[in-house]
């Protein structure tokens, strides 16, 4: 049987529900971030902001100089997570085979769901019906026979597309987009290409191995792949993973290290909650930074024990990112953090002695699922630790 795969892409989403809820706002340029004057970044900038050049994690205060007409919104994450649930119990109306990239986006595996709801294309039709009418908010979506066609359909017709990409249609839509558009080309990336006159996807995957291997190293072969509209990477529900991961990717290299603190936390604190919503622990905690460059480096840790406890992976995951901060530090294109060797509660040993400490931070984090359940995971947060380097910079 051949794999459906559909990306839904929530357009603006940050923006979108602000819009929701002003709508005196519509067709206004919308900033949703930090404060311009208190080195803020952008969360989100409307479609109209960012035909002045803004863009997500821009400085704020940049943003404002390239649109000073734009209106500028904290961000409001309670409200944006309560969408985002609505989002998600209706995908799961269609299919359970759902993976969530962020809070506003989801790959879902289609395969065989033909019989109960139609062909693909016209499931995706129903989906962004569905959204409109019980949320008010659009959706861009691709349809195609792997994730990463997927991912990059649903990014052609935006706002409020629908692109549908057949295996006979593969290197007819592939072969004339810039390289950017593949997975983890970033500016730099698309430099070093160019210095080697390889613009196009069509380009890159007719170019010899060793001069992909010349410009991006050995990140060259698993680009051709995806230029060929190569990916058989399984669409995997948190329940059925054997990690799980939070990952984001900055439209600028970001070297503020306070932000990417908080960053991390933010992710580990998403994936702590995965963990315990499907009854895992976690015993290996791995970190994930991209430069500009591409150049990309993987650092891990593994605990005597496993643990959903979100003190415990945060005390992981930061003396990683502490490490690689001492190490010498350098602005990162993507940080990521995932958790693996995962198990279920059942049939791990009990300790003989109860620590209370960690019992203490369970009944933390469980009120804290619970607060995040009904008001959104934005309405209460953790600090990151000030570290004494920090104060020094």
């Amino acid at each position: 049987m051949r794999r459906r795969i559909i990306h839904v892409d929530m357009d603006e989403f940050f923006a979108a529900v602000e819009k929701l809820d002003r709508p005196e706002l519509r067709g206004k340029c919308l900033l949703v971030g930090g404060h311009p004057d208190k080195r803020g970044v952008v969360s989100t900038a409307s479609y109209e902001a960012r035909a002045f050049g803004c863009h997500s994690a821009m400085p704020m205060a940049r943003a404002v100089k390239l649109c000073p007409q734009a209106v500028v919104l904290p961000v409001r994450p309670n409200r944006y997570h309560e969408i985002s649930r609505r989002l998600f119990a209706l995908l799961e109306s269609f299919t359970p085979q759902i993976e969530p990239l962020s809070i506003d986006e989801a790959l879902l595996d289609v395969t065989g769901c033909e019989r109960l709801f139609g062909p693909a294309e016209a499931m995706a039709r129903q989906i962004k019906v569905a959204i409109v009418a019980e949320m008010g908010l659009t959706a861009s979506v691709g349809v195609a026979p792997n994730t990463f066609l997927a991912k990059l359909a649903s990014d052609l017709d935006k706002p409020d597309g629908l692109t549908v990409i057949e295996e006979s249609t593969v290197q007819a839509v592939l072969d004339p987009l810039e390289v950017r558009k593949l997975w983890g080309v970033g500016p730099r990336a698309a430099e070093a290409l160019e210095r080697v006159n390889i613009r196009t996807i069509g380009q890159l995957r007719l170019a010899s191995p060793d001069l992909l291997r010349q410009a991006v190293g050995d990140a060259g072969e698993h680009l051709q792949r995806l230029a060929a509209g190569l990916d058989d990477r399984p669409v995997t529900p948190d329940s059925q993973a054997r990690s799980i991961g939070q990952e984001v990717t900055f439209a600028t290299d970001m070297g503020d290290m306070a932000t990417l603190s908080g960053v991390l936390l933010g992710q580990v604190e998403q994936v702590a909650r995965r963990l315990r919503r499907h009854r895992l622990k976690a015993r290996t905690v791995s970190l994930k930074l991209r430069y500009g460059d591409f150049t990309t480096l993987t650092r891990s840790t593994t605990l005597a024990a496993g643990t959903d406890v979100t003190a415990e992976l945060w005390a992981a995951a930061d003396g990683l990112f502490a490490a690689w901060r001492a190490a010498g530090q350098r602005p990162l294109r993507l940080l990521g953090v995932t958790a693996s060797q995962l198990s279920g509660r059942r049939g791990q040993q009990l300790p003989l002695f109860a620590d209370e400490d960690k019992a203490r931070q369970g009944r933390l984090d469980r009120a804290m699922d619970e607060i995040a359940e009904r008001f959104g995971s934005g309405a209460v947060k953790r600090a990151a630790a000030r570290r004494r380097e920090d104060s020094q910079t």
